[in-house]
């Protein structure tokens, strides 16, 4: 398995044109970073988890040729506004990509894309096949999926499992029971918007004490603001098992 972290921020703390924030002016590659979104590749298949408003510049840089399933961890638009972009793969591989989402990202979807949905369609628009998951085990394209369900805030949110591999973002908590099903992952990633507490989102302490009660062999924390500040210096805090994840980032499992 390979991961591909092709976004690794958030919209959340994004600066006015003209910041002059350490972050903002900073030259090192690891603090620019895009909205949330990995890709996988798995057994001779190419998944990606989220598009949000940079999936188009991200799958470019990342020079990603085939899309077999897009998963959607929620609604949000920093993780549902690059869905138009899938046309291109349609172009290319001939059919509708498959899209995996619950009932509620589902209907969000069909009203702020119902150009996808209308009886006549525009020759061209974006071709997609819709599966509803809920939190039980699936299928995506022959990969099997575990779901996670978190809290961000109120609103449920899923991570995902493949194989030793666990991503989870936009999470505030998690419940012992939806914990139970990362434990053993040898991977996982989670959300950690900045050094302050946060109402929808774990802040770095919280996202380190989780992964040091999981003990994966390898931790990444993603979905950062500009206000968690340097890589190079917030780097330190860290346990030695646990990295920044940036934009780009490879990982053979």
């Amino acid at each position: 398995m390979i991961v591909t972290f092709l976004g690794t921020g958030t919209s959340h703390g994004i600066p006015v044109i003209g910041c002059q924030c350490e972050v903002c002016t900073s030259l090192d590659f690891r603090d620019k970073r895009l909205r949330a979104s990995v890709h996988i590749e798995v057994d001779g298949k190419s998944i990606v988890i989220d598009s949000g408003p940079d999936f188009r510049q991200q799958m470019l840089l990342a020079h990603i040729k085939r899309l077999d399933a897009l998963l959607f961890t929620h609604e949000h638009k920093d993780h549902i506004a690059g869905l138009d972009d899938i046309r291109a793969f349609n172009f290319w591989q001939s059919k509708p990509i498959p899209v995996f989402a619950n009932r509620r990202v589902i209907n969000k979807i069909e009203k702020e894309y119902d150009y996808i949905f209308t009886e006549k369609k525009y020759p061209g628009i974006p071709e997609i096949e819709i599966h509803e998951i809920t939190n039980t085990t699936f299928t995506a394209d022959g990969i099997t999926v575990l779901p996670i369900e978190v809290m961000h805030y109120k609103l449920p949110v899923f991570g995902f499992r493949i194989k030793d591999f666990t991503y989870i973002t936009d999470a505030k908590t998690i419940t012992d029971k939806e914990l139970e099903k990362v434990k053993g992952s040898k991977v996982v990633v989670v959300n950690a918007l900045q050094k302050a507490e946060h109402i929808s989102h774990m802040n770095l302490t919280e996202a380190i004490d989780l992964l040091e009660k999981l003990k994966p062999e390898k931790g990444y924390l993603i979905h950062m603001s500009h206000k968690m500040g340097l890589t190079r210096d917030v780097s330190r805090e860290l346990p030695p098992f646990i990295n920044f994840a940036y934009d780009g980032l490879k990982i053979h499992l």
